[in-house]
C-alpha cells in the first residue's frame, strides 16, 4: 500500500466516520450514489474524504425530504444531461419543487401548531373547573367563561358523541356536533399516512 492509500478508508472506517452502518454503504454504491476511489491490493474498496462529503450529502437531502430513488434519479438526469445548463436547470426545477412542497408543509403545520395554541388556551381555563362536570360536557361547555359550542375545534372533537344519546331522537341530532369542521379533512391524515 502506498502512501497516498495509507489516506483512504475501508467501508467500515467510512461508515464509523458518518454514523452509518456498513450495508447502508453498500446500498448508496449500489444505486451509484458513491464509488469508492480505489480497491487495495486485497480488493477491498477504498474511500478518500470526498466520500465523507458525498454521504452527508446524501443525509442532506434525505432530511428536505428527498427518498433515495429520487437521489439516485436526479444524480443519472445531471449525470446525463447534454450541457452543464441543462443539467442546471433540471436541478434548479428539482429544487424549486421540493421548495414549494416544505413551504406548504411549514403552512399546514403553522395551522396545526395555531390550532395546538388554541387549544391549550382552552384547556389552560380550564383547570379550576368543577368536579362535577363529566368529560363530555368539555366540548359544548358554557363554564370558566367558555362559551357553548364555541370549544376549539381540536379539543371539541375529544367529546363528541358518535352515537346518539337514548334522549336524542334520530331525526333530531345535531349535525354540526358530529362534524365539526375541522382543518384538515380526515380522508387527507388517512390518505398522507398521517394516521
Amino acid at each position: 500500500m502506498d502512501g497516498s492509500e495509507s489516506k483512504l478508508m475501508r467501508v467500515g472506517e467510512l461508515a464509523k466516520a458518518v454514523g452509518k452502518t456498513v450495508r447502508a454503504m453498500h446500498l448508496y454504491e449500489e444505486l451509484g450514489l458513491l464509488d469508492p476511489r480505489t480497491r487495495s491490493d486485497g480488493g477491498f474498496r477504498l474511500y478518500g474524504p470526498e466520500a465523507v462529503a458525498r454521504i452527508h450529502w446524501i443525509v442532506k437531502l434525505q432530511a428536505i425530504g428527498f427518498t433515495l430513488a429520487e437521489i439516485q434519479g436526479f444524480v443519472k438526469d445531471f449525470q446525463n444531461a447534454k450541457s452543464a445548463p441543462e443539467a442546471s436547470a433540471r436541478v434548479l426545477a428539482l429544487f424549486q419543487e421540493k421548495r414549494q412542497k416544505i413551504r406548504d408543509q411549514i403552512m399546514q403545520l403553522q395551522v396545526i401548531e395555531n390550532d395546538l395554541d388554541e387549544a391549550l388556551g382552552y384547556l389552560d381555563s380550564c383547570q379550576p373547573c368543577s368536579t362535577e362536570h363529566a368529560p363530555s360536557e368539555c366540548g359544548d361547555c358554557d363554564h370558566q367563561g367558555h362559551r357553548k359550542g364555541e370549544a376549539p375545534p381540536l379539543f371539541a372533537g375529544l367529546s363528541l358523541s358518535r352515537h346518539p344519546s337514548s334522549s336524542d331522537k334520530p331525526d333530531k341530532l345535531d349535525k354540526d356536533k358530529v362534524d365539526k369542521d375541522f382543518d384538515v379533512p380526515v380522508t387527507v391524515l388517512f390518505r398522507e399516512g398521517n394516521n
